[in-house]
């Protein structure tokens, strides 16, 4: 007679579901280690605690997704707010008001700054029309989604003023209007792993458009 390998018997069972129906009394004498070590259990007791952690593991997972609903919830409802205000600003610096202000009181980004390529002639002194490198232009038109991570070699960080030097990570959002980058956002913050390489950036994504859509309605208002 061949000898049997655990995988032939396990696949004997699997073929065979009535075989414990057959042989009802046989379980009551199977005993096997328990999972959480200790005292040997009998299979069906080894079946019921096996069933039992994937039913705490099916809780916390659904506890997980839970809580996952409930932050982008969140997050959409401040979306929201922000792009009912956007719609109702009237002027170029209501627009960059609304936008200060929901971002550092509402998603609690403590250092927001925004530059724009094209500086009318007219305009001085506004911060939003300061001087930006060729190379950060070149490299915002290169943007497919939003930068997250490190503000190292990108000079971005002076935007953020006399923070600058406490800016540990950012995330860069493009600006475009009708295909072309006329400028962009940086969202700076003290903590590392606030803006991190591979975060998901669709709400990024979505205050760019909403950001982009509203100066390119009201930018003539700053004349």
């Amino acid at each position: 007679m061949s000898a049997l390998f655990p995988e032939d018997v396990a696949d004997y069972l699997k073929n065979n579901p009535g075989f414990f129906e057959q042989y009802a009394d046989l379980m009551a004498q199977i005993f096997l280690p328990h999972p959480h070590g200790g005292r040997a259990v009998s299979l069906a007791e080894r079946q019921m605690l096996t069933l039992r952690d994937k039913n705490r593991q099916a809780e916390s997972k659904l506890a997980e997704l839970t809580a996952f609903g409930e932050e982008n919830d969140a997050i959409s409802e401040k979306v929201h707010r922000l792009a009912v205000g956007l719609v109702a600003a009237e002027t170029f610096q209501a627009v960059i008001h609304l936008l200060n202000f929901h971002l550092r009181d509402d998603f609690l980004v403590p250092h927001v700054a925004l530059r724009l390529w094209h500086k009318p002639d007219e305009v001085d002194g506004l911060p939003e029309f300061a001087a930006v490198s060729e190379e950060l232009q070149v490299f915002a038109e290169t943007l497919a989604r939003p930068y997250c991570g490190s503000t190292a070699g990108f000079g971005t960080a002076s935007w953020f003023g006399e923070s600058a030097n406490h800016i540990r990570s950012q995330a860069l959002i493009a600006l475009r209007n009708g295909g072309g980058t006329i400028g962009m956002i940086a969202l700076g913050s003290e903590e590392a792993q606030r803006f991190y390489a591979n975060m998901g950036t669709l709400y990024l994504e979505r205050l760019g458009e909403m950001v982009s859509a509203a100066l390119a309605r009201v930018t003539k208002s700053v004349l």
